[in-house]
């Protein structure tokens, strides 16, 4: 079956990464072909491999690369011209890159806490960046008002820090909290035309698997994540999420 799009998710990791790739990327599911990025060339063959086996006849390709903008322009200007994507409209992007940082705050210097935003925030800047100018370039820049359909969808998974934070946490809550404000920014900018920016909230333990975990609330599945943003990817403009909270159902709050 031939794919009905393009998505691109940068933080393509065997836990997360892997559901929500297998969910998009399947023919009996979202039937995207799917660009994984992530900054291991050896664990990202890896995981293409272990997904095109699990997701039979689905269009799965790789692109190592970090956040840095240079390389980030790189892979998509590599993903622009792959044949595996030729004719295919973008139609998601999400950005699921890590970003841990705990340290006593005295202990932490200025070059540490600045290179953890730097990584991380200008992460999510300049993918955002590039994936507009892709979505764009497929879709036109036609608003909804003038005629213009939903172009698609950009979603950052983030974490409880970017709503609050703890002691030792400066760098991580900085972090996590100014990429929530950018998704919000994006989304105020850029949703009269036609492209819907979700900023969701994982408070709690993802793992790729179907155990006794997942099926007790103590743990979210990475696929019912996929499954998830799969849905968010698939709302019109006549009621977009905008901010999403999950979490397993055993999960204190």
């Amino acid at each position: 079956m031939t794919p009905s799009g393009l998505a691109i998710l940068i933080g393509a990791g065997p836990a997360t990464g892997a559901g929500i790739a297998r969910i998009l990327a399947h023919p009996s599911h979202g039937n995207l072909a799917v660009a994984l990025l992530a900054r291991n060339p050896d664990n990202l063959s890896t995981l293409a491999t272990s997904l095109r086996s699990s997701a039979p006849n689905s269009v799965i390709e790789t692109f190592p690369t970090d956040t840095q903008p240079s390389n980030l322009t790189n892979a998509f200007s590599a993903i622009r011209s792959h044949t595996s994507f030729k004719n295919l409209k973008l139609r998601v992007g999400i950005f699921s890159v890590k970003h841990a940082s705990k340290k006593p705050f005295l202990e932490e210097t200025h070059e540490e806490f600045t290179k953890s935003l730097h990584d991380y925030v200008g992460g999510a800047f300049s993918f955002a960046q590039e994936f507009l100018k892709l979505l764009f370039e497929h879709h036109g820049e036609k608003s909804l008002v003038d005629g213009g359909e939903k172009k698609g969808t950009l979603i950052f998974t983030g974490t409880l820090g970017a709503m609050r934070t703890n002691p030792q946490f400066a760098a991580y809550g900085a972090g996590r909290s100014s990429v929530r404000m950018l998704a919000q920014s994006l989304a105020k900018e850029y949703s009269a035309q036609g492209v819907h920016v979700v900023h969701t909230i994982a408070n709690g333990s993802i793992k790729d698997e179907d155990t006794e975990a997942q099926r007790t609330g103590k743990t979210m599945s990475a696929e019912a994540v996929g499954r998830t943003y799969l849905f968010l990817s698939q709302q019109g403009p006549e009621l977009w999420t905008h901010e999403l909270d999950l979490r397993p159902a055993q999960e204190k709050f």
